[in-house]
């Protein structure tokens, strides 16, 4: 990890300026450190299969650093198939190297699954006749909704009878019959009950997963421990043990083999693990104002650029870059940050439920650079044009030389697609 993640004075990313990067890229612009994605995917050796769950982060040269660090690719959509296809991913091969993972089949999905032999992990009975209708012999994945869930905010619990995720546990028989009626080998079991796992639910999550791949029989070949691996956002918050963490799956795995008499693979999911603590959100600070008690930093980037704060009330780490004399010792504030747009809920430092709070940050200025943290899961992915503002660009710090991987966004792109019809 960064050293100098949880620092709240920073001067630069993975050996680059953080002036450097603001001067020559623009604010707010998305900095990712590949070396950081790198090390994280190392972490997760042990098992079978990495499959890096893109929808963390899905710019084209992200996917193909992944890819040639040896992770495989879950795809949840047709675009992200698509992306994924012209990230280098080959559509079919040994362990799946692309799994399409969903809850239906919009159109535009089941003909790519079709036409490129595209194996699919299905999250409800019907996917199973439509997949018996575009791929009858082949073999599928079932992921199943244990009835129970775990996660940060409710909002990423995907898990329980609220849960529209997964098929329900208690249908698991009846599924089993519908793919042998539409000539499908069920080869997989899936259970993902939610973000920020903790060790107590793992072990339930373990003890089902065995249960529902001893239900299926010596068709599976391969369980998924799902993702859901949580990182660090606050220099309290504990480190996952990654080595209890592979052993209780692996214990659940070899339980299978002895029953099967077979080899399984034991796959991970991760995305937010892979990428989130590599990226950073580089803004520039456009007003500091006082409301009140409050003092506010406000930047030029909103959660039109990043959203979690605004959707789940999470939590990220924040530094002061100077723009200028960065070696001055600077006071510490308690902060509200906020963003551009016009919406009171732009704040960075806020609770789920939009309750503003502050976060302790040196003094800065107008000019100064706010820099977020963790920042490169759920963030450009997320990002959206409201209020009429640019998507951001994206840069890739690779051996300390930042390459562009995404341009920013220009006006013109802004209003390409749209036509004012003559009402005349």
């Amino acid at each position: 990890m960064d050293t100098d993640l949880f620092a709240t004075l920073r001067t630069e990313i993975a050996g680059v300026s953080v002036t450097d990067l603001a001067r020559d890229f623009g604010t707010p612009t998305y900095v990712y450190d590949a070396d950081q994605i790198r090390q994280r995917i190392g972490d997760l050796r042990d098992f079978d299969t990495v499959r890096y769950a893109m929808k963390a982060c899905s710019n084209l040269a992200i996917l193909d650093l992944c890819r040639r660090n040896g992770t495989f690719v879950d795809c949840v959509s047709g675009g992200e198939i698509r992306r994924a296809l012209a990230a280098g991913f080959p559509a079919t091969g040994d362990g799946h190297p692309m799994v399409y993972t969903a809850d239906l089949f919009d159109r535009d999905a089941l003909e790519l699954v079709g036409k490129h032999g595209i194996h699919v992990n299905c999250g409800s009975p019907d996917m199973i006749e439509q997949m018996g209708e575009v791929a009858p012999g082949t073999d599928i994945t079932l992921r199943i909704n244990p009835g129970f869930g775990h996660g940060h905010s409710q909002k990423t619990n995907t898990g329980g009878e609220s849960s529209k995720h997964g098929i329900w546990h208690e249908q698991l028989g009846a599924s089993v019959e519908r793919a042998a009626a539409n000539r499908l080998t069920l080869s997989g079991i899936h259970v993902h009950i939610g973000s920020g796992t903790d060790l107590e639910h793992l072990s339930q999550v373990c003890g089902v997963v065995g249960q529902l791949a001893a239900h299926v029989g010596s068709s599976v070949t391969t369980i998924s421990a799902g993702g859901g691996l949580p990182i660090r956002y606050r220099e309290t918050d504990p480190s996952i043990d990654l080595g209890l963490y592979y052993s209780l799956w692996d214990e659940t795995r070899k339980q299978l083999e002895a029953k099967f008499g077979h080899a399984v693979r034991l796959e991970i999911e991760p995305g937010r693990y892979l990428v989130a603590e590599s990226g950073f959100l580089v803004s520039e600070v456009r007003a500091v104002k006082s409301m009140g008690n409050n003092l506010f930093y406000l930047v030029d980037a909103g959660f039109n650029n990043l959203a979690r704060p605004v959707m789940y009330g999470a939590y990220h780490p924040m530094a002061i870059a100077p723009a200028q004399d960065a070696g001055r010792e600077r006071a510490m504030h308690d902060v509200v940050v906020g963003g551009p747009l016009c919406e009171s809920g732009d704040i960075f430092t806020q609770e789920e439920g939009g309750f503003v709070r502050t976060q302790a940050l040196p003094e800065a200025q107008v000019g100064d650079f706010l820099v977020i943290g963790c920042a490169g899961a759920y963030g450009f992915c997320m990002a959206s044009n409201y209020n009429s503002k640019l998507l951001p660009a994206e840069v890739l710090v690779h051996r300390a030389t930042a390459h562009v991987i995404r341009a920013r966004q220009s006006y013109d792109d802004l209003v390409r697609d749209e036509t004012i019809p003559s009402l005349d």
